[in-house]
């Protein structure tokens, strides 16, 4: 079904140029404006992307991932009070999004609660105040209070950038004597492509590495009522850098499992006062129960939204942006089949053949495989999710079958580097 919108009547925060071609179907033509940053729409040839798009009527530029004055921005541009939704396209929009919502009368996530999950720290800090488990963490300035940190962890401790995504500048550090030398890829990550160049103010958390497996939990709600929730399992790079490597919807936890995720997950929400919009919160099962990880007041990314759509036999995404503009849209309460997701990891150096890609789409129940390096292309130690190399989605009856089918097709490919 489409989209019941007029023209400019859905305003976008950040450009998801992705998201935005997935939706194509159900977006009327010239329905959203895209609100981006004046240095990123140069970048990233912003104009002539979205030109080919008809559903975008246009690309505003306004500076607004260190701040954003939407009582200037609707003075500036008036039409955009004509909006029926405000959505984030990215992590560094959700602030501004949320900000857009409140100054328009709009369902959003609230500007409080998109503060606090913006910012790891702050994240900390409300769920310790809602009775949460957290690992022992400290917000540290220097390397030498993270060494301190990690000395009286005495073992190995997380190091992550408090207003970052995608495993961006997230290590962990196996000894303290190591940490000096590891700081600055935390303290001053690289800039991601879909951050402006003015540089993003962070800080540094260091934490206590949790062990147990490691889960998501994707919450829409609308006016602070639940109304869907899945558990997704995850699976991690091990090493330094905790990359995620694939996903799986759902979950093959056990019932009550799930329900002590959902429940804190809930808890998480409640306590941000989080109004309307997805919570995509992240936990790890320790012997003690569930510790958060992280959380984003926003669409998961890897994918998990369509994996979602797929095992539930829903439009999720499409329920999100019905539900911002005010709707009730009613969800599966369970899933009907289950997908999975593996992302491709190149080992450094350049590109010299991508091989098995026929093959990998040969596999039973695999939907879609996307690479995305091709020969002569350099390939840098996968660090963070914008350096893995492609991805392989697959369905099944249960997550087993779907992960299994998503594993073999990944087997099948093989990129070489030298």
């Amino acid at each position: 079904m489409r989209l019941d919108l007029g023209r400019d009547e859905l305003v976008m925060i950040g450009a998801a140029l992705d998201l935005l071609r997935g939706l194509g179907e159900v977006l009327p033509d010239g329905s959203v404006v895209v609100v981006e940053e004046p240095d990123l729409i140069r970048s990233r040839d912003l104009e002539r992307h979205c030109a080919a798009l008809p559903y975008v009527s246009r690309v505003v530029a306004a500076e607004y991932q260190t701040g954003l004055d939407a009582r200037c921005l609707l003075a500036r541009e008036p039409t955009l009070a004509a909006a029926r939704l405000v959505a984030p396209g990215q992590e560094y929009g959700v602030l501004a999004a949320a900000q857009l919502a409140d100054a328009l009368g709009l369902p959003g996530a609230g500007v409080d609660a998109a503060e606090t999950f913006t910012d790891k720290h702050r994240m900390r800090l409300l769920a310790a105040t809602a009775g949460l488990l957290n690992p022992a963490y400290a917000l540290v300035g220097t390397a030498a209070e993270a060494v301190a940190f990690a000395e009286r962890q005495s073992g190995p401790c997380v190091l992550k950038p408090t207003r970052r995504a995608g495993s961006l500048g997230v290590q962990i550090v196996p000894d303290a004597t190591l940490i000096a030398a590891a700081w600055a890829a935390t303290a001053d990550p690289e800039t991601p492509t879909d951050a402006t160049a003015r540089g993003l103010p962070t800080a540094v958390l260091a934490e206590q590495v949790l062990i147990g497996t490691e889960h998501s939990v994707e919450l829409l709600l609308a006016d602070g009522e639940v109304r869907f929730a899945n558990v997704t399992d995850k699976r991690v790079l091990a090493g330094r850098w905790p990359v995620e490597t694939g996903h799986t919807v759902p979950s093959v936890l056990p019932d009550d499992a799930r329900r002590d995720l959902i429940e804190v997950a809930c808890r998480l929400a409640a306590a941000a006062g989080l109004r309307t919009g997805v919570l995509h919160s992240e936990w790890i099962r320790t012997a003690d129960g569930p510790a958060l990880v992280e959380c984003a007041a926003r669409l998961p990314g890897d994918l998990i939204a369509g994996l979602i759509s797929l095992a539930y036999e829903c439009g999720f995404v499409l329920a999100y942006l019905r539900t911002l503009r005010g709707e009730r849209p009613a969800l599966p309460a369970r899933p009907s089949g289950a997908a999975a997701i593996e992302f491709l990891l190149a080992a450094p150096g350049t590109v010299t053949a991508v091989d098995g890609v026929r093959a990998a789409r040969r596999v039973p129940g695999v939907l879609d495989v996307g690479v995305a390096v091709t020969v002569g292309d350099e390939v840098a130690e996968v660090t963070s999710s914008a350096r893995r190399s492609g991805q392989v989605l697959a369905w099944g009856a249960d997550p087993a079958e779907a992960t299994e089918a998503a594993t073999r097709a990944v087997a099948q490919i093989r990129i070489t580097t030298g």
